[in-house]
């Protein structure tokens, strides 16, 4: 072998040898935060609807999440060594019980609608936060945010089409049909979820996060277990651990939320949140046999492109 072909295999030999790393660095860490999140709150609802069929009612689950956000949530401001209680206590308090009655909404979704739909539908809240922060904080609404809104307005109207009794003829429509009731709920966890973000983002100039975040399971505990009355149903082996799964879940599921927009590249990451609706669909399929029909998939596809175009195009703005 030539000196030259000599050198040529060995600088081949180190420009291949660095291959079991390429792969990560497609995905930088404010990215896989962000998957991961994604998958946590899609486990999240999984164990949600997996347990709703012990019989547990919503507000039951509702407040043992509350019990685990909580604990955790008072450890952290304590690590702080901050004030639990925060400034503006009024708006505190008006972020736990939007945020809260947001989330009954959306559980109450979880349990009446197959698992993408009910993610699909939960993802329409850049709709709301965006006509609720031009009213309220006084925010231009951006073309792109005009194109995400129409986009999703469709979606959302594609998704639903065989409810409408127009399309509603025939055995194959009617099955295809989602109920009413779950998707009400479920545009009412969107708009609930709206508000909170639009609270959370005044709060965001006079409070810590951490005391942001305490103040949703310091409202959501009793006022679940108000709501809850005399309809606790004793857990068995099983429905415990999903409960505790669920408050274990939204955990990891806010801590890599939180790492991942800390990221110099949040609003590009943002747009891998949306991961969340493939994770459904999966665990959909393999845990309770749901297959999306063609409505869901063609009206979720218009929804995750306008949230997309808003994403991206409030980025290059």
């Amino acid at each position: 072998m030539s000196l030259s072909c000599y050198k040529l295999t060995v600088c081949s030999f180190h420009k291949v040898s660095p291959m079991p790393n390429t792969l990560l660095s497609y995905f930088p860490p404010s990215m896989r935060f962000m998957l991961l999140s994604a998958l946590a709150f899609s486990l999240m609802t999984a164990c949600v609807k997996l347990v709703s069929t012990h019989n547990i009612p919503v507000f039951e689950i509702v407040a043992a999440r509350g019990i685990i956000s909580l604990l955790i949530s008072y450890l952290d401001i304590k690590r702080k060594k901050i004030s639990a209680w925060g400034n503006n206590k009024k708006l505190l308090t008006a972020r736990g019980v939007t945020g809260t009655l947001a989330l009954i909404c959306v559980y109450y979704a979880v349990t009446t609608l197959p698992l993408a739909e009910a993610t699909l539908l939960q993802y329409t809240y850049p709709v709301f936060t965006a006509i609720l922060a031009f009213f309220f904080l006084k925010e231009k609404i951006q073309r792109s945010t005009l194109i995400c809104i129409m986009l999703s307005l469709l979606g959302l109207l594609v998704m639903v089409m065989p409810n409408l009794s127009l399309f509603s003829i025939g055995e194959s429509s009617s099955a295809e049909a989602l109920p009413w009731f779950g998707v009400m709920l479920a545009l009412l966890g969107a708009l609930g979820s709206a508000i909170a973000y639009v609270i959370v983002k005044r709060l965001s100039k006079s409070e810590d996060s951490s005391v942001i975040i305490f103040y949703f399971p310091l409202i959501a505990l009793p006022l679940s277990l108000i709501l809850l009355g005399d309809d606790f149903v004793m857990p068995n082996t099983e429905a415990l651990v999903l409960l505790i799964f669920v408050g274990i879940f939204t955990q990891i599921g806010q801590v890599g939320l939180t790492k991942a927009m800390q990221s110099e590249a949040a609003t590009k990451v943002t747009a891998f949140s949306y991961s969340q609706v493939v994770f459904s669909i999966i665990l959909g399929f393999v845990i309770f046999s749901e297959v999306p029909s063609i409505w869901t998939l063609s009206g979720g596809a218009l929804i995750i492109l306008g949230a997309l175009v808003n994403i991206f195009g409030s980025k290059r703005k």
